[in-house]
């Protein structure tokens, strides 16, 4: 098995990489400065790249966890709380996540739980109501939504098992 040999970089190569990378798509400061410990850089000399990267605005830690709320909240459905803890994963700071969650979180959260839920239902495998019930609360809360929007959504999509599974029942007689 070949190994990749870890290439060492001098803080001007690495500013240069990392502002081609900036260029491209965004990244957060934490980024950043993993990329440059990966690299070999020193502390010192990478809390010197990342201030002239920041101060260039190649690197903008609230505009990078603008985009990323909206992109998890509207592409992957993802809920508050797990979008707040992958940000902090990646060293944002708590007020910059609140302010680009609370941003964002003008669309009602409810309504996207909801559809997320009605297109899951479609492919859940049951044997009861509280089967899914159960199944569907696992799912909503491991996608981040809070606990009673969980329940909410979960109790509204379930009425529409029930009365579907009623009729399933009459029709069989």
């Amino acid at each position: 098995m070949v190994q990749k040999v870890k290439r060492n970089k001098t803080p001007q190569e690495a500013l240069a990489s990392l502002m081609r990378l900036c260029a491209r798509s965004e990244r957060s400061s934490g980024d950043a400065l993993r990329l440059m410990r990966g690299w070999g850089v020193s502390d010192a000399d990478a809390r010197e790249v990342l201030s002239r990267l920041t101060k260039e605005r190649f690197i903008d830690d609230s505009r990078y966890a603008e985009a990323f709320v909206r992109d998890k909240i509207r592409l992957s459905g993802w809920g508050e709380r797990k979008i707040s803890a992958a940000l902090r994963a990646k060293a944002i700071a708590p007020q910059i996540i609140d302010k680009a969650i609370r941003q964002e979180a003008q669309t009602d959260m409810h309504e996207r739980l909801a559809t997320l839920l009605a297109r899951r239902v479609r492919t859940l495998k049951y044997r009861s109501v509280g089967d899914a019930r159960q199944k569907l609360l696992r799912y909503a809360l491991s996608a981040g939504y809070d606990f009673s929007t969980a329940i909410d959504c979960v109790e509204q999509c379930t009425k529409c098992l029930a009365t579907d599974k009623d009729d399933d029942e009459q029709q069989l007689f």
